[in-house]
């Protein structure tokens, strides 16, 4: 099969319907054509479109108005610069068979951090993903050489979403190109949902790989011409491999997914019109599918919405409720509370010193926190790992849910970049450690959602699996079961300590050597008991491929691990019954009746 037959039949069936529908909207084509010329936006479009369209405009660009009502041509010199910076989001995408032959090209663009858009006739299966190709920077420089083009593998199984009557694909990136660099530095075009981001008359701009050839652009001198329910008409300039290229309205919004030629209906061999289909209609179809999606695959769905500056709307169990960045948290996730102990003990979060508090990942709210179902985590932006977590654990409504998936997602709220994912624990013996325990928050009417809660990246650290599965759990299960002795509820915090000298493993990461916790309760007497332990993995990390020695768990003064890790726990201190015995030496927990509490 060609370079030019491979879809031939899939994309002659979208030109077939383009031209149906646009037989629809214009019955009498030639008086169309006639009037064609004369239509402007405030013509043809209603009050309430016009204004509409108003409220989406920059208001800093002064003369974005006239250009829409067709009165002016200006425009800031800034506009360049701003298609320039947009461009950087759009690939070729060479389509390969099982072994390796290229079947043809197409265009596509970045919506998300990892998401990328093209069309169904593009890549209409996992199968034709899996073997394909996505190519950024396949342009020439000022000079008009070539610059040097980054592959990136496509990653179905990750999340794939198509729909062949929107004619659009949905598809998972990996992170890296074969030479080492990131997906983000691509950046990404955000797809809004909000209807009347452009209207009939005015002008678009396409940026495409023509014929599978290096980046091009069909700009503003090319006009919209009709806006149906699902889809744009507009008069440009497009060749085949231009299929997944991104619309843009004159302020470079993403406005439609260019995916078919309209035929003349006077002439089959020529073409009166493109066809793109509009971003809120795939934008609709997704959030109508994410329901009956798994939590992992729903999440992509979230970021995708995060990052464009939307919410969700609720679902089912299909994965997380998200509010805009900045503006909030997880619907009805609370987070830690410091009363829960009782108003009279009360314990706030643990605060980073001074030194820290610059290398705080930025959260909704301003403050770090990053909220979840009955506890909360606050970042480091460095390290791209928990500072600490702190969870709220009721032990007389603890439910005991199967974990029926080993799935972990990104938190959508903050960057990728700043947290630790797959790349960190593949073919290794480390684990993605827990640090507030799956079961700890499952309690309530919000156990599910809890326990969903707990499987984001940002709650995990790198522990070597002989930590992770048995010192660790022994002492949490010790703690857990003593949680009814004393009135059923505790406060714990945990985190990392993290040293200048920790190991440093595949070039970038860094993996802390020991990890603590503080346990906070309130005794038959009323007086509260704070009591904090150590774990260390140094000996287990030293080689990853090749584990050896002991691991140790400690029981020390709140205060030590303060010292070790700048984070201060407050009036916690002076409720710690090691604090008068033992001020700095820890005792080695070796079976639980060593345990101070």
């Amino acid at each position: 099969m060609n370079l030019t037959e491979w879809n031939k039949e899939r994309v002659d069936e979208q030109k077939r319907k383009a031209a149906e529908r646009f037989r629809e909207a214009t019955v009498n084509w030639k008086s169309y054509k006639e009037t064609l010329a004369l239509e402007r936006p405030f013509e043809s479009a209603s009050e309430r479109s016009i204004e509409n369209r108003k409220r989406l405009l920059d208001p800093s660009d002064t003369l974005a108005l006239e250009r829409v009502l067709g009165r002016s041509d200006l425009f800031p010199i800034s506009y360049l610069e701003m298609g320039r910076k947009v461009s950087r989001s759009v690939c070729r995408i060479e389509i390969r068979d099982n072994i390796g032959r290229v079947l043809g090209y197409g265009t596509g663009f970045l919506v998300s951090p990892s998401l990328l858009l093209t069309n169904n006739h593009v890549l209409e299966d996992e199968e034709c993903a899996r073997y394909s190709l996505a190519q950024f920077d396949y342009e020439n420089d000022l000079n008009q050489y070539p610059l040097p083009i980054r592959c990136f593998r496509l990653n179905p199984e990750m999340f794939f979403e198509t729909d062949k009557d929107l004619d659009f694909t949905l598809v998972a990136l990996e992170p890296r190109c074969q030479d080492g660099i990131l997906l983000k530095e691509f950046g990404y075009l955000p797809l809004v949902a909000q209807a009347g981001k452009i209207l009939s008359g005015e002008y678009v701009s396409i940026i495409q790989h023509p014929g599978g050839a290096p980046k091009a652009v069909a700009v503003r001198e090319n006009q919209m011409i009709g806006v149906f329910e699902s889809y744009l008409h507009y008069v440009t300039d497009t060749q085949p491999g231009s299929s997944g290229s991104p619309v843009f309205s004159d302020d470079w919004k993403v406005v439609a997914l260019h995916h078919a030629g309209v035929p003349d209906p006077e002439d089959s061999e020529k073409y009166i019109a493109n066809e793109g289909v509009r971003v809120s209609s795939i934008i609709n179809y997704l959030v109508s599918r994410k329901p009956g999606m798994s939590p992992d695959k729903a999440m992509f769905i979230d970021e995708l919405l995060a990052v464009s500056g939307q919410a969700p709307p609720a679902t089912g169990s299909g994965g997380m409720n998200v509010t805009v960045p900045g503006t909030g948290t997880y619907d009805g996730s609370s987070g830690y509370n410091p009363a829960f102990l009782g108003e009279e003990h009360v314990i706030p979060l643990p605060v980073p010193g001074q030194a820290m508090a610059g290398d705080i990942t930025p959260a909704p709210g301003g403050d770090g926190e990053l909220k979840y179902t009955h506890f909360s985590i606050v970042m480091n932006k460095s390290r791209r790992l928990a500072f600490f977590t702190a969870v709220n654990i009721d032990g007389s409504q603890l439910k005991k849910l199967v974990r029926d998936s080993d799935t972990w997602n990104y938190d959508p709220r903050i960057d990728r970049d700043l947290q630790c994912g797959p790349d960190l624990y593949k073919s290794n013996d480390l684990d993605r450690g827990h640090l507030v325990r799956r079961l700890d928050p499952v309690w309530g009417d919000d156990a599910e959602k809890a326990n969903e809660d707990t499987f984001y990246f940002t709650n995990c650290s790198p522990q070597h699996t002989k930590l992770n599965t048995r010192t660790w759990l022994s002492l949490e299960d010790y703690i857990l079961k003593n949680a009814d002795k004393f009135g059923f509820k505790l406060t714990v915090f945990t985190g990392p300590v993290f040293r200048d000298d920790d190991l440093i493993y595949r070039g970038e990461f860094r993996i802390p050597a020991e990890f603590w916790k503080v346990v906070v309760m309130v005794k038959d007497d009323d007086t509260v008991s704070a009591t904090a332990y150590l774990q260390t993995q140094k000996n287990l990390i030293s080689d990853l491929e090749f584990a050896y020695g002991k691991y140790k768990t400690y029981q020390l003064p709140v205060a030590t691990i303060e010292g070790l890790t700048g984070i201060s726990f407050g009036e916690l201190r002076s409720h710690d019954p090691l604090a008068n015995i033992e001020s700095t030496v820890g005792r080695l927990i070796e079976r639980s009746d060593d345990i101070r509490m």
